[in-house]
């Protein structure tokens, strides 16, 4: 059997956002966005995630970072997917911090009530 971008894709997606999510995504797939979907599968996650040289560590608090930047809806998934790559909520203030810095307070401020939302539910 070989191991192919969407093998190796769909494994590292399921570490890192966790089954439900994924069988979420894939259970609402249609002919507009199979083709996308699958793209993402292999590429972002078959072949960018899988790279050696970031650990998926690393590549969950740079993407945070960037999607905090960005003000993207799917923040709240990759900060909710960081407790499976390991990043501790220390880790995801210091990421927020340089968002604030790099990319301005309101990202930031905006990165750390969806962080807030989500981990403040555990204490």
């Amino acid at each position: 059997m070989t191991d192919s971008s969407y093998d190796r894709g769909m494994e590292k997606r399921r570490e890192v956002l966790g089954d439900q999510h994924v069988d979420r995504a894939t259970s609402r797939m249609t002919d507009l966005d199979r083709d996308f979907q699958t793209w993402i599968t292999e590429k972002v996650w078959g072949d960018l995630w899988t790279r050696p040289g970031l650990t998926s560590h690393d590549r969950s608090m740079v993407t945070i970072a960037i999607l905090a930047a960005l003000g993207s809806e799917e923040l709240e998934l990759h900060l909710k997917a960081a407790r499976n790559t390991g990043v501790s909520t220390e880790e995801l203030t210091e990421v927020l911090l340089h968002v604030a810095t790099y990319a301005g307070v309101p990202a930031a401020n905006r990165a750390f009530r969806v962080m807030k939302s989500i981990y403040e539910e555990e204490t």
